[in-house]
């Protein structure tokens, strides 16, 4: 009785993991709902409770030691979701308000389109993360969670500012392009893991912890297009400063 007690305890354990991931894909098909009805904000507050989910899942596979190749496979799909496709729908949102230079008038209808090509590299790069042995402690190209929390937050605090000339519209798909190729570059990116929680060895996440805090004070959840932002930057010098020394 007792062996069929703990076999249904240990059932019940494998599934709380990828509950926890489904919870993160309904959290991204909630917001590209809301990205369609042009709602960015509430699009990226679901965002960032897919990426809480998505923070956990893989955390609580781990304390339950009940990691399986199935998990790693849905937590992908979730991904692609709710940080490839929730945030292109919320560029293609935005895009279909804009105004466009002449030149690009005729073909307007499908300019919009064009931003799920970041869903595509948004899906590429976790493919590329789940292969890459070397991103067990940082990261290689820019995070698609971190991506999609950038463009989630720069729609919101910035729409009326991208609706203000029609070469805005020119900016931001350029802007997207950028976002593309920074998912699968191959320029190191800290991650926020810490082995130990001492200054020595933490500087730099600690200095980018710390500046993240009046930013959010200030700009509250408009702040997070500014934070990916100093934190690309603040990686790519420091791995030029690497490279250097």
């Amino acid at each position: 009785m007792e062996s069929v007690t703990n076999f249904k305890t240990m059932n019940f354990k494998k599934h709380i993991p990828n509950t926890i991931t489904c919870c993160n894909l309904i959290s991204g098909c909630i917001a590209i709902c809301f990205a369609f009805f042009h709602e960015p904000r509430t699009a990226l507050m679901f965002i960032i409770l897919g990426a809480v989910f998505d923070f956990f899942d893989g955390m609580t596979a781990r304390l339950l030691h009940v990691s399986a190749p199935i998990g790693k496979e849905l937590d992908s799909l979730a991904d692609v979701v709710t940080f490839g496709v929730a945030p292109s729908t919320i560029v293609f949102s935005q895009l279909l308000v804009m105004d466009y230079p002449a030149f690009l008038q005729p073909i307007s209808d499908y300019i919009p389109f064009l931003a799920y090509v970041m869903a595509a590299f948004s899906a590429l790069r976790l493919a590329k993360f789940n292969l890459d042995e070397r991103q067990s402690l940082g990261f290689i190209g820019l995070p698609t969670p971190a991506n999609a929390l950038f463009w989630g937050s720069l729609i919101l605090g910035g729409h009326q500012f991208f609706e203000t000339s029609s070469a805005m519209t020119i900016v931001l798909l350029l802007m997207v392009l950028t976002s593309c190729y920074l998912l699968i570059a191959e320029i190191p990116m800290f991650a926020l893991k810490f082995k130990q929680w001492g200054w020595k060895g933490n500087e730099v996440k600690y200095i980018f912890l710390l500046s993240c805090i009046p930013l959010l004070i200030i700009f509250k959840i408009s702040a997070f297009a500014i934070i990916i932002a100093w934190y690309t930057i603040l990686s790519v010098v420091i791995n030029v400063y690497k490279k250097r020394a």
